[in-house]
């Protein structure tokens, strides 16, 4: 491997609410327990689960992601998305216009989501000065390569500068389950 190396996460089905939707789920003026931090400064893992319902399935015990976000989105896999029925496009996170909803079902009542599901695209978060250091910019599509018996070079792999990331790509679980890489496993970033 280089010196252009990064740690490597799988991203399991989760969804970010918005504080109208955490309140219609679990009860007016409910806030989220953290459960633990995750890699990304100031994101979190909550306590809280809800369930998801689409036109040929349902999946229980969603995990929620904290902070409240401006609006709900929904990360799932490609075969989660075939397990419920949605044909769900590979999307940049944020990206949710034109998307497939589902319905959410939490403790204290529903929400009808119009909009809002995708599997994540891969992409790195990356602070300002690993893009430096790297030698990218932000929403620049890079390969990264994996080892092992199962190495795999992922393409167009989005990055993502902010002063406020921590060095990580993240792939979904299927991706990752694919290439037999575990969390915080060392990848290689390419450039051509």
């Amino acid at each position: 491997m280089s010196e252009k190396t990064l740690p490597i996460a799988l991203s399991n089905r989760h969804l970010h609410l918005s504080q109208e939707d955490i309140e219609t789920l679990f009860g007016k003026g409910y806030e989220l327990n953290k459960l633990k931090d995750l890699s990304q400064p100031g994101q979190y893992a909550a306590e809280e689960k809800v369930d998801f319902v689409g036109p040929k399935g349902t999946i229980k015990g969603i995990r929620v992601l904290g902070p409240a976000r401006p609006q709900t989105q929904i990360e799932v896999s490609l075969a989660d998305g075939f397990a419920l029925g949605l044909k769900v496009p590979v999307r940049d996170s944020g990206d949710v216009a034109g998307s497939p909803g589902v319905k959410i079902v939490g403790p204290k009542g529903e929400v009808e989501l119009e909009e809002g599901v995708i599997a994540a695209a891969r992409h790195i978060h990356m602070h300002t000065d690993d893009a430096e250091r790297f030698g990218v910019e932000d929403k620049q599509k890079v390969k990264i390569r994996t080892k092992g018996e199962r190495a795999v070079v992922f393409e167009n792999v989005l990055v993502r500068v902010s002063p406020k990331f921590g060095l990580e790509m993240h792939v979904d679980l299927d991706e990752g389950n694919a290439a037999a890489v575990k969390n915080g496993e060392m990848v290689e970033l390419i450039l051509e």
